[in-house]
């Protein structure tokens, strides 16, 4: 008997001391000092918020935790399918407080739901999608109905990301649908992400995609991508990057003292303008002035 005591009790300790990150996690509360996110998304995910985001937070003495469930590409409609079928289908990577990103395959989504006491979720369409309402009204109600019942905390909030146009010219597949203009499709995409966004329970707009056509509206013109879609590596993911730190922090982002290495100053300084702009003025462009050519 005292054996199975002494079991029991070497089991209870390792559990206390040595037990895994969920565990760990339904432990710890909101309003911790520290902002964690998670977004639900795919390579667009990635592009605005796995790069540049947590120097942003660090510059500005935030503390922060980035996670991303990935899966290229991915549509609402394949995430509702995961959700259902509980299926292991992510790569989950984590930005932790320290900086440092780890990424586990094959995650599940409740899974990652319960990794971390999250104060913010993302949502967002895949960017063929992104400017089609029908396309929001059909799988997001199930897939948000999903993760609200399956967070720890009812008081995470909820996040609409809105992603960009693609760049004219882009031969991405997806580019049809907006007969090859990205006029149509930045258009499409901020009338949607208003509708879905006024209908939605959600609390932040992220309008990355305004950010994006505001910094195009400047000297540095249409080269915010690396193929015609995603984010270029250096001045295109930081628009991004600075976009969520405003909405995330409400703190302006021009007052943000953190540039990436292959990032010049004025570059940098047309990003913040426009993230800053767009979160004045999510639905339309803001022409920045101040950054045109010389005549």
């Amino acid at each position: 008997m005292m054996k199975v005591k002494r079991i029991l009790l070497i089991c209870f300790l390792t559990v206390l001391f040595f037990g895994n990150d969920r565990l760990s996690a339904q432990n710890r509360v909101l309003n911790d000092g520290v902002v964690r996110i998670l977004a639900i998304g795919n390579s667009f995910s990635e592009d605005a918020i796995e790069q540049n985001l947590y120097e942003l937070a660090q510059a500005g003495k935030k503390k922060i935790v980035i996670g991303n469930l990935y899966i290229g590409g991915a549509p609402l409609s394949l995430h509702v399918k995961n959700a259902k079928g509980d299926l292991a289908a992510y790569r989950y990577r984590k930005i932790t407080l320290d900086g440092q990103m780890s990424e586990k395959l094959n995650e599940k989504l409740s899974d990652a739901l319960l990794d971390e006491p999250w104060d913010y979720i993302s949502f967002q369409q895949a960017s063929p999608l992104s400017g089609d309402y029908n396309s929001y009204a059909k799988d997001l109600p199930l897939l948000y109905d999903y993760v609200t019942k399956h967070v720890e905390f009812p008081e995470t909030k909820y996040i609409l990301h809105q992603t960009w146009a693609y760049q004219n010219g882009s031969t991405h597949e997806g580019f049809v649908k907006y007969n090859r203009s990205q006029e149509n499709m930045y258009r499409a995409i901020v009338n949607t992400s208003k509708e879905v966004f006024n209908w939605g329970n959600f609390d932040l707009l992220i309008p990355c995609g305004t950010a994006i056509q505001n910094a195009r509206s400047s000297f540095v013109g249409d080269n915010f991508t690396r193929d015609g879609y995603h984010l270029n590596l250096n001045y295109g993911r930081f628009v991004a990057a600075c976009t969520w730190y405003e909405s995330l922090f409400k703190e302006p982002i021009i007052e943000n003292t953190f540039l990436p290495l292959k990032v010049s100053y004025i570059e940098g300084q047309i990003a913040k303008q426009a993230a800053h702009k767009a979160l004045s003025s999510p639905y339309e462009i803001t022409v920045l002035k101040d950054f045109q050519l010389m005549n």
